[in-house]
């Protein structure tokens, strides 16, 4: 399968394009600053420059013959307001005419859904990324939003609480069960878990939580 990888530099990009060159896959990545690649994916993988936020970049990204998408972009204080979800509405309007299906992506364990065991844990997650994390949390619950509205669309996705380094165990926990602040999984595995979701249809439309 031909993907693309959307936040190819950060910790969880990278395991996304590692794991998928290892899995044999053709990878395509979006990237602002290419330099920042490791020199040895060079070779192996199409490398388009430019920024996520310009609609033309991502359709460019999704030439070629890609066949699904790996969104791993990440959020930090020096982000604009919304990147992912302003990302995410270029997908939308861009994959369907590029004849790109299957879209996985990386939420946020702090945006509740309806399917959600909403314990004691869940809420205070939740109100402590509201107060020490607002920027990440209100574009992870946007970017949610606005993906449940399109569901013309394959979409689904995972939502990891604390990511940390570490190696892939390829065990642990997807679904809507209790979670809380001590819940983590590594970005190994969080990749792990989305290249697994590329041609499955088991959690189509949802976000489970993600955690050993």
């Amino acid at each position: 399968m031909h993907v693309a990888v959307f936040g190819a530099t950060g910790s969880l990009g990278h395991e996304c394009v590692k794991q998928s060159l290892e899995s044999g896959h053709k990878v395509s990545v979006l990237a602002r600053a290419p330099e920042k690649l490791p020199e040895a994916w060079l070779s192996r993988v199409r490398v388009v420059e430019g920024d996520a936020l310009e609609e033309a970049n991502v359709e460019a990204a999704l030439s070629e013959g890609v066949e699904a998408v790996l969104f791993a972009i990440g959020v930090d204080r020096h982000s604009p307001e919304d990147l992912c979800t302003t990302v995410t509405r270029h997908l939308i309007a861009t994959m369907p005419r590029m004849g790109v299906h299957r879209l996985v992506w990386c939420g946020g364990g702090s945006t509740l859904v309806p399917e959600d065991r909403v314990t004691i844990g869940a809420r205070f997650v939740e109100l402590f990324a509201r107060v020490f994390m607002g920027l990440r949390h209100r574009d992870k619950a946007h970017q949610w939003d606005l993906l449940r509205r399109h569901r013309e669309i394959d979409w689904v996705g995972v939502r990891p609480l604390q990511m940390r380094r570490g190696a892939k165990r390829a065990d642990y926990r997807l679904g809507f069960e209790a979670f809380s602040g001590f819940s983590h999984i590594s970005f190994a595995d969080c990749a792990h878990a989305m290249l697994g979701m590329l041609e499955s249809d088991t959690w189509l439309h949802k976000a489970p939580v993600i955690q050993y």
